[in-house]
């Protein structure tokens, strides 16, 4: 998923985001232990996605820090 789409997202979606992320890399963690294999490229998408809206969700906060201040 690239930033830019994430950035054109309400705060409710981001949140609703991260959490079909996480959830899916959870699942993906077992389905790794379950059947022996390792995937690395799917988890590294997935935690660099999460990192994405962490960051996105970051920003926003930053800025509505700084605007209150004003």
């Amino acid at each position: 998923m690239k930033a830019k789409e994430l950035k054109e997202r309400s705060d409710d979606e981001l949140v609703l985001e991260l959490r079909n992320l996480r959830e899916n890399l959870f699942r993906l963690r077992f389905r790794q232990v379950q059947e022996n294999q390792h995937n690395a490229g799917e988890r590294r998408f997935l935690q660099r996605d999460v990192a994405r809206v962490l960051t996105i969700m970051r920003e926003r906060e930053l800025a509505a820090k700084a605007a209150k201040k004003e």
